[in-house]
C-alpha cells in the first residue's frame, strides 16, 4: 500500500467515526453464529466452539502499533487463558495472508480470523457498514451456551487482557 493510498485509508477511518451497526451486544444475548476462515486458510464455525468459553477480540489492522501491543499482551497471558479454559481467537478485515504473517513475526499462539466481508464485524459492532476499512477494537467473552458474558467497547491495547482474565475469575465465582 503506497504512502498516499495509506493516508487516505486512515482519513477515512477518522472521517468515518464510531461504528454502530445495530450496537454492541449486551451479557445473556446469543453470539451470532460465524464461519470464518482462520490465518492457516481453515474454515473456523462457532459452532464448533458449543461447550467452550472464548474470547474475541476484533482490532483494526495486523502489525500496526496498538493491534501488535494488545496482541503481544494476549499472548504473553496466553498460559493464563488456557489454565481458565478460554480460547483465544482475533478478527481483523484482514485477509489469512496479512494475518499469517502477523501470527509468525509475534509468534501469536492463537488464530487470527479474517472477516474480509464484515458480515459479523457489522453484527457485532466492529463495523457499521460492509465498506469500513477497519475494524474497531472491541471484544466478546462468549460462554460455553453460546451466549455473551461480557461486551468490550472500550478496549485499551495494554490492558485488555488482564481485565479480561479478571473478569473471567469473577464470572467464576
Amino acid at each position: 500500500m503506497s504512502v498516499t493510498s495509506w493516508v487516505a485509508a486512515v482519513a477515512g477511518l477518522l472521517l468515518a467515526g464510531p461504528a454502530v451497526a445495530g450496537g454492541l451486544l449486551a451479557p445473556g444475548e446469543p453470539f451470532p453464529a460465524w464461519n470464518l476462515l482462520d490465518h492457516t486458510g481453515t474454515p473456523v464455525k462457532s459452532i464448533d466452539l458449543r461447550g467452550k468459553t472464548y474470547l474475541l477480540w476484533y482490532y483494526p489492522k495486523a502489525m500496526t502499533p496498538g493491534c501488535t501491543k494488545e496482541g503481544c499482551a494476549i499472548r504473553d497471558s496466553f498460559a493464563e487463558f488456557t489454565k481458565r479454559g478460554v480460547e483465544v481467537l482475533g478478527v481483523s478485515f484482514d485477509d489469512p495472508k496479512s494475518n499469517a504473517e502477523f501470527v509468525k513475526k509475534e509468534n501469536f499462539p492463537f488464530r487470527l480470523l479474517s472477516d474480509t466481508e464484515r458480515s459479523l464485524g457489522v453484527q457485532v459492532g466492529a463495523a457499521d457498514s460492509p465498506g469500513r476499512l477497519f475494524a474497531r477494537r472491541i471484544s466478546y467473552l462468549v460462554g460455553p451456551d453460546g451466549k455473551v458474558l461480557k461486551a468490550y467497547e472500550k478496549v485499551d491495547p495494554s490492558t485488555h487482557a488482564s481485565e479480561v482474565l479478571t473478569d473471567i475469575d469473577a464470572l467464576s465465582r
